[in-house]
């Protein structure tokens, strides 16, 4: 019988070489009890898991699949590294090998950083114990191969660094937080990726983060196993149940400054003040598949919106687009210019672009102000700031969106980013939209400015708003109309007014 989780860390000599007061981690032993279904130290282990998982009993055999939620600083990093090189060391995992072949045990971080972070973690523990350190055979920047044929690999969040490996374990490091420039939804992939890979080794799927918005595949796992026992185990519980040593000081302020983001981070709460923006499911309709940029055509007038960068972190990013006599905008031309880059060359070429589709007046981001629409004027295109906001943009273009009144190439970053925005309600009506801190959306911002621009000229011009079925849209407000008759004709506001009658707003 291979040696457990919970002598390998008690063992001074082995994981317990990495562990400074082993009394402040037992809130962590009563998990890797629960995790690998062994039994409890006493009646207040079992209470403590109760509270954390709702359940009444730990599972007996343990579980495959675990989700931890736990707060900022409570350790979750550490532990991931500690599972990963108990596996490695203490299974026999031979059965599931083929000759030659090496089984994998990933950890997927967030991004590079938090990669980096977790395997100092991993080389620290393995370097603590001279007996651990002696079953290494060769070391990488970001894998440990050890001589009994078993890998451990740290990753960030991309589906494709995964496939066609034979997974033993896979941990998911702060998956709540889980943001890809190539993909809508990296954490579902990297699932999809790995479920398979798993159930041919009887390997592990561990899940653990701070918890965030209501959204992604943590919160859906969350939701549907918490409480409920199963094959899948969920605990939850704030930083200082599982690190008891943290300053509640620290933590009291932190409720009293921002206490939405403070319940969130150190109490391990759900965010109920951010919601999604968009789901896939809503965007995709709107985006025409495989297709790229579009060829100007005779007779038509286009539009131009900006977001400019100065070069150093943000991308640069222009969209043209059109509106067609039945009020649909298609966006026809979406480009991206990713740092780091000369602001002068990008405003030429995107000026030259500009004059293929015959624009020579663009709408621009608030960004980077006069020197703008000074750069561009050198290239004879005109640019005056929106009227609006990012955030008010993104609001106006969901109607857009819902209503089918829009199209888009089929751009896999832009689609990313447009699905990665938040939307914070706040009070009077008016939501904040937004990108999540540390990301992109300048793909997003040039697209939705160029749609809702273009849009509010083709209504000032004198085109009725647009009716899809039972649904009519009109400047962010709803309306359901009784039967399907066709809206249009006359005055635009006289007519609209006279067709508000007939109809209820929703």
């Amino acid at each position: 019988m291979s040696l457990s989780i919970i002598d390998a860390i008690r063992d001074p000599n082995l994981l317990g070489a990495s562990f400074k007061d082993l009394s402040t981690w037992r809130a962590w032993l009563v998990v890797l009890r629960a995790l690998f279904g062994l039994p409890m130290d006493d009646a207040a282990d079992l209470e403590l898991f109760t509270q954390c998982t709702g359940l009444t009993a730990p599972p007996a055999e343990g579980t495959r699949e675990g989700v931890i939620v736990a707060g900022r600083r409570s350790g979750k990093s550490f532990i991931s590294a500690v599972i990963a090189v108990y596996l490695a060391c203490f299974r026999d995992w031979t059965p599931y090998l083929s000759p030659g072949e090496r089984g994998m045990i990933f950890i997927i971080a967030t991004d590079r950083l938090q990669a980096q972070i977790i395997k100092r973690y991993v080389s620290g523990i393995f370097s603590a114990s001279p007996v651990l350190s002696r079953m290494i055979e060769k070391e990488t920047q970001d894998e440990i191969h050890l001589r009994s044929r078993v890998t451990v690999a740290v990753k960030t969040c991309s589906f494709r660094t995964i496939r066609g490996y034979t997974v033993l374990c896979a941990i998911l490091e702060e998956t709540a937080f889980w943001r890809s420039e190539e993909s809508a939804n990296p954490d579902r992939e990297v699932l999809q990726a790995l479920r398979p890979a798993l159930s041919t080794t009887g390997g592990y799927l561990i899940l653990i983060s701070t918890p965030y918005s209501r959204r992604g595949i943590l919160w859906e796992l969350h939701k549907k196993n918490y409480g409920q026992p199963g094959r899948t185990l969920v605990w939850q519980a704030p930083s200082v149940t599982m690190n008891p040593t943290l300053d509640l000081a620290v933590i009291e302020a932190a409720l009293l400054d921002d206490p939405q983001a403070a319940r969130s981070e150190w109490l391990a709460e759900w965010r109920s003040d951010i919601e999604s923006y968009l789901g896939v499911e809503q965007i995709e309709p709107c985006v025409v598949p495989d297709r790229g940029d579009l060829p100007r055509i005779g007779g038509v007038e286009y539009s131009a919106f900006m977001d400019p960068s100065g070069g150093r972190r943000d991308s640069f990013t222009c969209a043209v687009c059109h509106v067609e006599k039945s009020g649909k905008v298609i966006v026809d031309v979406l480009r991206e210019r990713r740092p780091p880059f000369k602001p002068s060359e990008v405003v030429a070429e995107f000026s030259t672009l500009l004059k293929s589709y015959g624009v020579t007046a663009a709408t621009s981001d608030r960004y980077g102000g006069e020197w703008v629409t000074e750069a561009f004027r050198k290239h004879g295109i005109t640019v005056e700031p929106s009227e609006l906001s990012t955030s008010e943009l993104y609001v106006e273009l969901v109607p857009l969106i819902l209503n089918g009144a829009v199209e888009f190439p089929d751009d896999k970053r832009f689609l990313a980013q447009l699905t990665s925005l938040e939307r914070r309600p706040r009070s009077g009506g008016k939501d904040i939209v937004q990108h999540y801190p540390g990301s992109h959306d300048d793909l997003a911002n040039a697209a939705a400015g160029a749609c809702v621009t273009a849009s509010r000229a083709a209504v000032d011009s004198g085109p009725i708003f647009v009716q899809t079925k039972r649904t009519v849209f009109r400047y962010g407000e709803r309306y359901e109309d009784a039967n399907t008759r066709p809206v249009g004709g006359g005055d635009f506001e006289r007519g609209f007014r006279e067709w508000q009658r007939t109809v209820k707003k929703i």
